[in-house]
């Protein structure tokens, strides 16, 4: 018996990483974004979210489908914390905050009220004393002798720091006052969250979404490769270093893994920064350095499995180093490749050799002088460097202004400047091409580095000494058994 086929047109639009931190440092990354598409007469909603660290991360799922394979939604639920982002939630806990520091007050006047406390209780007797001298030189003052009034003076001297204390009644009777006041605006608070939540059970809320995270999750492992359809608008994360560069996050470590790499510079450059989170590398802190063995060329850098790929100066030998172990794990020529400014990209830079990732694996992308200038892919073997296979796209290398793979395709722009698009399309699974019609805003006008990055399903670039991100909306076909 023959398994159905079930064909849908699922678009994929996700950003994962714009890691733990925004939601304060940078607000205006921080939210939905939404485009509505109609294709065979129904539409889709096209959404995508940004999320900063992974305490306050939002996690995208899309394009879950009904029996009969058809998309129908698309859901964006924070993978932690479900609530912290309602207005109530930051009402509660501005109201605990508020409570605790009410706590700390009240404690705080305890402590004080028991310690002048037990100084009157000491003092009782000295005053009840005081009083009957007082009593008795009033109806007898004649009583009153010089010594009798010395030990009267005496007693009351002793009775003078009690002053003070009774002042401090007087200051804490003030800010039990105040603590009143708050307390019962902290009442009327409570009661109109308590008015607009109504029935909900968060806990149960909670439960149903993490069940619906889970199954929208299940679908998304469905969601592998696709066609690439749409850029987002860019999404600028920082300005720093000089107009060339690169700057990378691992494409096959876990999500929780958020360290980001930076390369200022296309040759001679031997300097790595290594930074924690992407918070950090907004801000420039939290970084350790690594000194590479051998100067690298061009910005064509990839980060693969906590190893650099890159290209050693006035060569086309390609090196892996190993961040952990600080070495040279391997390095190996690559056939043919022309290096130093021989096959470039249209901006130059020592673009020769061009390394990157996807979600199948390792590649190369570079010319030489066989194939006419024209650019050449290879697949590569991660731990030798050996070329596994290698395809000929016919394109020449000094048209295009920058490149990158998504599931084994590769898409080539037509410039680095201003107006540039993503136009040529070659599909190594078929060795065959395509001239496509992809805008993206280059906002910056000189793009110097464009890599993807398949765990993040965004692109990196480097544009005229800003770090830019992409957000990618892929075209998906999904096979799957019948219900």
């Amino acid at each position: 018996m023959s398994v159905p086929l079930l064909k849908i047109g699922a678009v994929l639009s996700t950003m994962a990483m714009v890691t733990n931190w925004m939601s304060q440092t940078l607000p205006s990354l921080v939210g939905l974004n939404g485009t509505t598409v109609s294709r065979g007469g129904t539409s889709e909603r096209i959404v995508s979210a940004l999320y900063p660290s992974p305490e306050e991360g939002w996690q995208i799922y899309s394009s879950a489908q009904d029996a009969d394979g058809k998309c129908i939604c698309t859901v964006v639920a924070p993978a932690q914390n479900m609530c912290n982002r309602d207005p109530r939630s930051r009402q509660l806990r501005q109201l605990m905050e508020k409570v605790q520091n009410i706590t700390q007050s009240m404690e705080l006047l305890d402590l004080r009220t028991n310690r002048d406390l037990q100084y009157v209780r000491n003092t009782e007797s000295l005053m009840k004393a005081v009083d009957v001298k007082l009593k008795t030189a009033s109806d007898n003052p004649r009583s009153l002798n010089p010594k009798s009034l010395q030990e009267l003076k005496d007693k009351v001297t002793q009775l003078l720091p009690l002053l003070p204390v009774l002042e401090q009644y007087k200051t804490d009777a003030r800010q039990i006052s105040r603590v009143r006041e708050e307390v019962r605006n902290l009442s009327l608070v409570l009661m109109a969250i308590q008015e607009e939540m109504g029935a909900y059970d968060y806990e149960e809320l909670r439960h149903r979404v993490l069940l619906l995270e889970t199954r929208l999750h299940s679908c998304m492992q469905k969601l592998g490769c696709g066609k690439l359809t749409g850029v987002s608008n860019p999404i600028t994360i920082r300005a720093s270093g000089s107009r060339f560069g690169s700057w990378m996050t691992d494409t096959m470590i876990p999500s929780s893994d958020n360290r980001v790499w930076s390369m200022d510079g296309y040759f001679k450059g031997r300097r790595v920064l290594e930074y924690r989170t992407l918070n950090d590398f907004m801000k420039g802190q939290n970084f350790v350095q690594h000194q590479l063995p051998h100067p690298w060329a061009g910005t064509g850098h990839v980060v693969y499995n906590s190893s650099l790929y890159y290209n050693k100066y006035q060569s086309n030998i390609i090196i892996k180093y190993h961040f952990r172990s600080r070495s040279v794990l391997v390095q190996r020529s690559l056939s043919g490749a022309g290096y130093n400014n021989t096959f470039p990209y249209s901006w130059g830079g020592s673009s020769d050799i061009d390394l990157m990732a996807d979600e199948n694996g390792l590649w190369a992308v570079y010319t030489t002088i066989p194939n006419a200038g024209n650019i050449v892919i290879s697949r590569l073997e991660p731990q030798s460097l050996e070329v596994l296979q290698t395809w000929d796209t016919g394109f020449p290398k000094r048209s295009a202004g920058e490149s990158f793979m998504i599931c084994s395709t590769l898409y080539v722009t037509n410039s680095h400047l201003a107006g540039a698009k993503i136009y040529f399309a070659y599909y190594t699974n078929s060795s065959s091409y395509e001239y496509t019609d992809i805008p993206f805003h280059n906002q910056y006008s000189h793009i110097s580095m464009m890599d993807y990055n398949p765990r993040e399903r965004v692109l990196y670039t480097w544009n005229n000494g800003h770090q830019v991100l992409y957000n990618v909306t892929l075209f998906q076909v999904i096979k799957t058994a019948g219900d």
